[in-house]
């Protein structure tokens, strides 16, 4: 009899473990709206539909698509980053920042207060393979190319202090930007170029950024065109947590009464 409890122990346990691990599955993806703003100088945005253009004239000139709607998931848990570009990049020679464009800021924070940028320029040469007419990424698209540290000066909280990098090594850091009065209180190695927005220091988790701080990714008079900015990033919905928790709780619940009509049967005998 002492095995026929434990028996049924197991498949209320069992029954709960299955049933959570659907919930997982079938949990929604949170997934990004982005907007467009000015990082540094006097970039052109001009926005038509669903299409923005970014122009950059010059060297320093920089602004961005960003989006917060999935701070608080990591790096590792994003399934889709992507953007379609409609001009021609022909335009620009094979290989170059302006071919390959645009490139991905993403703000990272180890929860204690430190934040950084992490990006990986579409100029990286094994980079260069992920472009479509734009990108389509995930977290296997990323997981071994190198991943390079901005915006902050000080960073033994970072993996091998930041040096020598790939996104894998980060898979765990969490995308968070900055609050405003982070930003305006500031901190080493924190520049210019940091993706916010000029004038506001309003900062988004996710960016793809147009233009640099060198004149390598100048777009001329005819700009950047792109359309269907996006990240999604596997996570799962706090409903979901709590019905696994709540059902957790049924399976246990109906071990116990199991656990009791069989004793006093026991009993009976």
């Amino acid at each position: 009899m002492k095995k026929l409890i434990n028996k049924n122990n197991v498949r209320a346990i069992s029954f709960s473990v299955i049933a959570g691990l659907g919930l997982f599955s079938i949990a929604a993806p949170a997934s990004a709206d982005f907007v467009a703003f000015e990082i540094r100088n006097t970039p052109t945005i001009n926005i038509s539909g669903a299409v923005t253009e970014f122009i950059i004239d010059g060297g320093g000139d920089k602004a961005a698509l960003g989006s917060n709607d999935i701070n608080g998931s990591t790096i590792g848990e994003i399934t889709s980053l992507s953007i379609e570009r409609l001009d021609d990049p022909s335009r620009f020679g094979p290989g170059t920042g302006p071919n390959v464009a645009p490139y991905f800021n993403l703000w990272i924070t180890d929860g204690a207060g430190n934040f950084a940028v992490v990006a990986n320029e579409p100029s990286n040469g094994a980079f260069q393979p992920l472009y479509n007419d734009g990108y389509d990424l995930s977290f296997a698209d990323l997981s071994d190319k190198v991943a390079k540290i901005y915006e902050n000066s000080s960073t033994p909280w970072l993996p091998n202090s930041g040096i020598g990098l790939t996104f894998a090594d980060l898979a765990n850091f969490v995308i968070q930007a900055p609050t405003i009065a982070e930003l305006t209180a500031s901190w080493g190695g924190l520049g210019t170029g940091a993706p916010r927005e000029i004038g506001t220091n309003v900062a988004y988790g996710v960016n793809w950024v147009f233009g640099d701080t060198l004149a390598n990714y100048v777009s001329g008079d005819s700009g950047y065109r792109v359309t269907n900015a996006n990240v999604e990033a596997a996570k799962v919905s706090e409903p979901a947590l709590l019905a696994l928790f709540s059902l957790g709780l049924v399976g246990m619940t109906a071990s116990k009464r199991r656990k009791i009509r069989l004793f006093k049967a026991t009993q009976n005998v």
